[in-house]
C-alpha cells in the first residue's frame, strides 16, 4: 500500500494543509488499528520500523486526504506536544524524512483545512493502491473494544469513581472464609463503554471511544458465572505473556499519578487497562459495551507489576 518515496516527496511537496499528527511506535499507536504495534504497522502496509513513525494527515490543494508517513519521530513528537499545550507549531516534514506518502486516513479527523475543497479520497489516476479509512466503529468489535480501553485508560478517575471497592471486600472475606475462589480476579461489577465520540479541538483525530452510562457493582455472589470464567481466562493469557513475551506493543506502560503506572495489555478479543497500585478494568469482544473491573485481590497485584516490567514505555 505505501507509495514509493518519489511519490511521497511529491506528495509532501504539493501544499499539504496539516491537520493533525499521530505517533506510530511501538510504546504509542493509534489502538484502534490493531492489539500490538506490527498489526498497527501492517494495518498501513508498513514494516514495523524499531523507532517507529510519525504519521502527518492533512489535506493537498484540492481537498484530498493524504497520510504522510515519516520516520522524523521527534519532530513528530514535539508538534503533538505543542498542540496539546494550546500552542501552535509549522509541522513541516523534511522531504528527506518522508517515507510514504499513503491515500486517505486511516483515523477519522474532526477539522477540515480552510479554503480547500471538503474532505475526500484523491483519485486513482494519483492514489497509489486503495484509500485508507478509519476502522469501522459503529458495531462493538476489536476496534470498537480498543477505544473504549483507550478512554478507561484516559478518564481513569471517572470510572473508578464508580465502583465499591467494599464489594471487593466482600470477596476477599469469603474468599478467605473458603466460600469463594481464591485468585479468580472476579468481577465486581460492571459498566457500559460506547465509542465514536468526537473530541473537539484544533488538531484532533475523531474516533476515541467515550464512556457512557457506567454500572455500580454488583453483590458479591451476583456475577455471571460466563463473565468470570472470560475474566480468569483474559488475566490467564495476560499471565503467559510474562513467560513469552508477547509481539511489540501488546503490554504498555504510561505515566500515572504518583509512583503508580497505567498498564494497557492487549490480547485476541480482549483488552486490560491497570493503575499498578489499584485494580483493572477488562473489556471483551464477546460482551458489546460491557467494561467488566477486577478486584486486587492476592494476584492481581503481582501480574501488574511482572507486566509493567516487559511493557514498552514512551522515551
Amino acid at each position: 500500500m505505501a507509495g514509493t518515496e518519489e511519490d511521497a516527496v511529491a506528495a509532501a511537496d504539493d501544499a499539504l494543509y496539516v491537520l493533525t499528527a499521530v505517533l506510530l511506535t511501538p510504546a504509542q499507536f493509534p489502538s484502534v488499528l490493531g492489539d500490538d504495534y506490527p498489526e498497527a504497522c501492517a494495518a498501513l502496509g508498513l514494516a514495523p520500523r524499531a523507532d517507529g513513525y510519525g504519521l502527518v494527515l492533512g489535506q493537498d490543494g484540492d481537498g484530498a486526504r493524504w497520510t504522510v508517513v515519516v520516520d522524523d519521530v521527534s519532530l513528530v513528537a514535539v508538534a503533538i506536544a505543542s498542540w496539546d499545550c494550546g500552542m501552535e507549531y509549522d509541522l513541516s516534514p523534511d522531504e528527506r524524512s518522508v517515507v510514504a506518502a499513503l491515500p486517505g486516513w486511516p483515523l477519522a479527523v474532526a477539522v477540515a483545512a480552510p479554503g480547500v475543497p471538503a474532505p475526500h479520497d484523491p483519485g486513482p489516476e494519483v492514489a497509489d493502491g486503495p484509500p485508507l479509512s478509519p476502522p469501522d466503529t459503529t458495531v462493538w468489535g476489536p476496534a470498537q473494544r480498543r477505544l473504549g480501553a483507550d478512554e478507561i485508560a484516559l478518564q481513569w478517575a471517572m470510572w473508578r469513581e464508580q465502583i465499591d471497592d467494599t464489594a471487593f471486600a466482600a470477596r476477599d472475606e469469603a474468599t478467605a472464609k473458603g466460600d469463594g475462589p481464591a485468585g479468580d480476579g472476579s468481577p465486581e461489577g460492571k459498566g457500559s463503554t460506547e465509542g465514536g465520540g468526537s473530541p473537539e479541538g484544533k488538531g484532533s483525530p475523531e474516533g476515541e471511544g467515550s464512556p457512557k452510562g457506567g454500572g455500580s457493582p454488583e453483590e458479591p455472589g451476583g456475577e455471571v458465572p460466563g463473565r468470570r470464567s472470560s475474566v480468569r481466562r483474559v488475566l490467564a493469557e495476560a499471565r503467559s505473556y510474562v513467560d513469552s513475551p508477547p509481539p511489540l506493543g501488546r503490554v504498555r506502560s504510561s505515566f500515572a499519578p504518583g509512583d503508580a503506572r497505567t498498564l494497557r495489555a492487549d490480547g485476541p478479543g480482549w483488552s486490560l487497562v491497570a493503575r499498578t497500585d489499584d485494580i483493572a478494568f477488562v473489556l471483551l469482544d464477546e460482551e458489546p459495551g460491557e467494561v467488566l473491573p477486577v478486584g486486587r485481590g492476592p494476584e492481581l497485584p503481582g501480574l501488574l507489576e511482572a507486566l509493567d516490567k516487559l511493557a514498552v514505555r514512551p522515551s
